[in-house]
């Protein structure tokens, strides 16, 4: 896969975005302390209260002290809060990911392995989880928790929760044409069991379909969390994540445009990211793809 990989200079790039911001989110306190700044304390004396708390300087405020200026009303170092919601975006897009591939995979390997009346059981209830509106109840269902509860779990669970039906019904389209080929046949008449199957047979199988939806579905729920914060229903302050500080941000969107644009060019960029490299990953485990690649550049150099 990775000989594949190589070939696509564009998955490559998102790649190392990719690694880069992950380094970067977890090294959060370090480049904080680095910065000399807290996420969390207000600078006053660094917004211009006479016109309702802009920040006082060009571009946000931007300094020696300050690298990408300070948040408008109150003051707070814009680097650092854009490092802490890295994590928290990351965390929450990662983590219900996580969720909804292990739901969907066991969903969709019972409906794909079990008997008619599992599968019909299972496929109802994945259609009723496909057809919910997933944002909709997502932020009924968050408004309803008491507020001490972790945020950044809480989104994790109810993202992942409510968001695995797509993958339980690829996986069981994937499992229902695996299970009668030669080698799956082969293995229940060696005597093993369903389950030493989905684990030796058909889950190797199955690996690069559930990684090309996964890498599809951390953008998504990048997505969805920012949504959630913007509607005030995700991350509470004074935790920061991007979308929480697009929510914050309308109201300053003409007096200071960089605390608009550096959270929203962030958000652009990672899920940009992810989608380019998602498209890298399935076309290098698609032997299909690789073999219309190689016909492709055959024909290329005979011409």
């Amino acid at each position: 896969m990775w000989r594949r990989l190589r070939r696509r200079p564009a998955a490559l790039v998102a790649a190392g975005v990719l690694v880069l911001l992950v380094l970067v989110a977890l090294a959060a306190p370090l480049l904080a302390q680095l910065a000399g700044q807290d996420p969390n304390v207000y600078h006053d004396d660094l917004v211009d209260s006479a016109r309702g708390g802009v920040p006082i300087g060009s571009f946000g405020g931007v300094s020696g002290d300050h690298w990408l200026g300070v948040e408008p009303g109150t003051g707070r170092d814009l680097f650092t809060r854009l490092l802490e919601g890295a994590r928290i975006s990351l965390l929450v897009a990662l983590g219900a990911t996580v969720v909804q591939v292990v739901l969907g995979v066991a969903a969709g390997l019972v409906a794909g392995l079990g008997n008619r009346f599992a599968g019909q059981v299972v496929g109802r209830i994945t259609d009723v989880m496909i057809a919910l509106p997933m944002l909709v109840l997502a932020i009924g269902l968050t408004a309803v928790v008491p507020p001490d509860f972790p945020r950044p779990l809480l989104l994790v669970v109810v993202i992942g929760l409510l968001d695995w039906g797509g993958t339980a019904r690829m996986v069981r389209a994937q499992t229902l044409t695996l299970r009668g080929l030669d080698f799956v046949e082969s293995a229940r008449l060696s005597g093993n069991g369903t389950l030493r199957i989905a684990r030796r047979e058909l889950l190797p199988s199955l690996a690069a379909p559930v990684i090309t939806l996964a890498a599809i579905k951390v953008p998504t729920n990048m997505v969805i969390e920012a949504s959630m914060s913007f509607l005030g229903v995700g991350v509470k302050p004074p935790t920061p994540s991007w979308g929480q500080m697009l929510s914050s941000a309308q109201t300053w969107f003409r007096a200071d445009p960089a605390y608009v644009l550096l959270p929203a060019g962030l958000l652009f960029v990672t899920v940009l990211a992810f989608t380019v490299l998602g498209d890298g990953v399935r076309t290098a485990l698609d032997p299909r793809a690789v073999s219309r690649l190689r016909v492709g550049t055959g024909k290329e150099r005979s011409a």
